[in-house]
Parts: C-alpha cells; structure tokens; sequence
C-alpha cells in the first residue's frame, strides 16, 4: 500500500516537472497549445488590432475631401497623408491613430478636426513549408488555416495535415495549433507545415 501511494506520488511530481519543463521553456518539444494560445495577437475588426507595416487604411476627414483617401502604412510604419505629411501607425489601434491624425490637423491647419480611420486591406500572411505554393498572401478577414493553406495550392504528399505552426505578428516563437477550420490566422502571421512523420 505505501509502495504503491509512493509510486503515485512520484508520477504527480513528474508530470508536474514536466509541466514547468513546457511553461519555462515555450519553444521546447515540451510545449503544447492551449485554449490561450489561439487567441495571441489582435483580431481584425477588433479595437484591439493594431496597424502594422502593410496594412491600408481609408481615413476621413469629415468636411475635407481633398485630406481623405486610402493610404499604405509604409515600411518604417508611417502613413504619408496630404497637408501634415507623415503620422506614425505602426503598434497604434484605429483609435489612437486618429487621434494622432486630429491632433497633427489641429496643430496650426484646422480647427476642432474629425477623423474616421478603417483598415480597408489588411497586410498579408505567409505560409510556409509542405504547401505546394509557399509564399505571401494577401489576407481575407476571417482566414482560417483551412483557407490559408488552399491558397499556398494545398498539402504536398509529406504535409502533416493534422497540426500547423504559427508565428503572429511581433512574436519570436511558434505556436503548435490544430490544422482545422477553428484556428484562426491574422495579418501578418506566419505559418508553417510541417513534413509528418511516416
């Protein structure tokens, strides 16, 4: 009876041991998704989401036409509007950014400004690895991994069809998440497929 309470107690420890093992270190073989994971980075349409170099967006300036107009977040992060020049975008939500807009406008050009800001098309992703097209694409709200891998020309005959990998936007390591139609991808994100194992 004691050997076997002892033998139960060792197993716990060492699954917990594990366990830590996988939260220290995110990028060992250790690390598996959890429910969290799926939900790194911000969901376009969301005021969470933050703009980033390859991204449009269509801005208002309520009263001034000749200010309004769809423009590119550049590579440095700054969108190049007309009468205040450059306005930094880049890790700012929609929100912030008009404010930014309002404040450069209200600084000596027009009085008491109203802008309206949309992402009217997001930066694309990229999919890599066992995907028989693998490179950048343009990105569709509501991207699924499904999707994501229909447009790299779908599987090759080594595709592990079962999982992917996905880096988000300003992350430095990979997730391991179910290669289905619930995982989502967002702009900007890289995924990876990988050879399965025979």
């Amino acid at each position: 009876m004691m050997q076997a309470m002892w033998n139960v107690t060792k197993a716990a420890a060492i699954v917990a041991l594990i366990a830590a093992g996988a939260m220290a270190f995110p990028g060992s073989t250790f690390a598996q998704a959890t429910p969290a994971d799926s939900d790194i980075g911000a969901k376009p349409g969301t005021s969470a989401y933050k703009l980033d170099t390859g991204d449009k967006v269509k801005v208002i300036v309520y009263g001034e036409d000749d200010l309004s107009g769809e423009f590119d977040v550049d590579g440095s992060g700054f969108v190049r509007l007309p009468l205040i020049g450059q306005v930094r975008a880049a890790g700012l939500s929609l929100k912030d950014f008009e404010a930014a807009v309002e404040v450069k406008l209200a600084a000596g050009y027009l009085v008491n400004p109203k802008v309206s800001a949309a992402v009217s098309s997001y930066r694309p992703f990229t999919i890599l690895g066992e995907v028989n097209k693998p490179g950048e694409y343009p990105y569709e709200n509501g991207m699924t991994v499904l999707n994501a891998v229909a447009l790299g020309g779908g599987y090759t005959y080594r595709a592990d069809k079962d999982d992917v990998y996905i880096r988000r936007k300003g992350s430095t390591s990979e997730v391991k998440l179910p290669a289905d139609d619930r995982t989502s991808v967002y702009p900007g994100d890289t995924v990876r497929v990988d050879e399965r194992i025979f």
